[in-house]
């Protein structure tokens, strides 16, 4: 093989992994991240699935701002397609906020804007409502990380629990969140309750 070969072979395997690379962003954690230090982001899972792993990376140098992985799974097959898809509120930068999926929605998406002035950012969830099912056996989980500008991570415990929300809180003196994320089970039959 000649050497312009070799180096066109060179050039085209560059681009293809360059193409697959800009998926996420990798830090010198060797993780796959959705999000660049202060960038905003905008994570939504495949139709049909919903979030069941959500960890984080901090860094003080960076902005007190946090790298963001995300994971889907399809919901169970018998509940179909999403009947439609949202999001929901949006919380303000350095507060506390309290958001669970209105419509007994599931957690599908979460989009972030870094806000330097605050070294924090505003967080908002995309929603998803699967025919008429209700959430119940919801608990919270403990804070995610345990301690502030600790790495953090939170998977579903096991499938048949589902993200309906979270509750998180912001340290103006470390300038860092601490997560509870809300689970719940979803009924196997349809009901009509707003909010179970």
């Amino acid at each position: 093989m000649s050497s312009a070969h070799v180096l066109q072979a060179l050039c085209l395997l560059m681009v293809f992994s360059t193409a697959s690379a800009q998926h996420g962003y990798m830090h010198d954690t060797g993780e796959e991240w959705v999000n660049t230090w202060r960038q905003g982001f905008n994570f939504q899972c495949p139709h049909g699935e919903v979030l069941v792993a959500i960890r984080s990376y901090f860094s003080e140098k960076e902005g007190s701002d946090r790298l963001w992985n995300f994971e889907c799974q399809r919901t169970p097959y018998d509940w179909g397609e999403p009947n439609e898809c949202w999001w929901d509120d949006i919380n303000r930068a350095g507060l506390e906020w309290s958001s669970v999926c209105t419509n007994n929605g599931l957690v599908a998406g979460v989009q972030s804007k870094y806000f330097e002035a605050v070294l924090d950012r505003e967080w908002q969830f995309y929603c998803c409502r699967y025919a008429r099912r209700c959430p119940y056996s919801c608990w919270k989980t403990n804070d995610v990380p345990e301690y502030h500008r600790e790495e953090g991570e939170m998977v579903v415990p096991s499938y048949g629990y589902f993200i309906r929300g979270a509750q998180t809180t912001f340290s103006g003196v470390l300038r860092d969140r601490q997560w509870k994320y809300i689970l719940c089970r979803m009924t196997d039959f349809d009901c009509q309750f707003e909010n179970f």
